[in-house]
């Protein structure tokens, strides 16, 4: 939004878009896995806690630029008006269903704006894949093939850049476990989305109760020091 701009933001709804964090949730390779472990009992300390384990990138997340960038800004460093904002809902459904492997294209955002209008500068752009409806089966979710490669749908490099550079995108999110196809081990989008400055959320839930313009996102995310990226409670508020 930045100093010296005011905006108005009228709703109807708030919308959850993040999943509950538990024991079992999909994890990336290698990440840890999502612990919960009683510190203190209610009937015995007067008071109940947990602890908790879990990756930075475990469930809804955001990704910071330091986890792929040496020198780029942690999570902790990310600013405030880049937490709230706009929000473009593309709905990929159909097509993923038909092909997990779906990457969104600049001729896609094309036939978007065709109908909606052109993406508003600042937007925050989410992809609606389908894929929540998998969570929290890991296998389903990640998908996994013959190959050893993921299959899922997310962003191409090119609808990234194109939204960055043509329509000044400030955030990009998916309801998949990466803002890239499964099958793109080098992370092209979510690379040039992090590079740009651009914030990255990964894991959202209930894109299908968003309409395609017209949201406004709310990111509370952990500010852990120097971290990668960090779970983060993702609230839409809703026309």
């Amino acid at each position: 939004m930045g100093v010296g701009k005011t905006r108005l933001i009228r709703f109807s709804r708030v919308v959850s878009l993040s999943h509950t964090l538990q024991p079992g949730v999909p994890c990336w390779p290698g990440d840890p896995p999502m612990s919960i472990e009683p510190v203190a009992e209610l009937h015995q300390d007067g008071y109940y806690l947990n602890r908790l384990t879990l990756g930075e990138h475990t469930g809804t997340h955001v990704n910071a630029p330091n986890h792929f960038f040496a020198g780029g800004r942690g999570v902790d460093q990310l600013p405030a008006d880049l937490l709230v904002l706009p929000a473009v809902v593309i709905d990929c459904r159909q097509a993923a269903a038909a092909n997990p492997d779906f990457v969104l294209t600049p001729s896609d955002i094309g036939r978007f704006e065709e109908r909606f209008g052109l993406v508003p500068p600042g937007s925050a752009v989410l992809l609606l894949t389908g894929w929540h409806a998998r969570w929290p089966d890991e296998q389903a979710y990640l998908n996994a093939g013959p190959d050893g490669r993921f299959h899922f749908p997310g962003f191409g490099e090119d609808a990234v850049r194109f939204l960055l550079e043509e329509r000044g995108a400030s955030a990009f999110g998916i309801d998949t476990h990466g803002l890239d196809p499964g099958a793109d081990d080098t992370y092209s989008a979510n690379k040039r989305a992090l590079a740009h400055g651009a914030l990255v959320l990964e894991n959202l839930t209930n894109l299908d109760l968003l309409p395609p313009i017209g949201s406004t996102v709310v990111i509370g995310v952990l500010r852990v020091a120097g971290g990668s990226g960090a779970p983060a409670a993702v609230l839409a508020l809703a026309p």
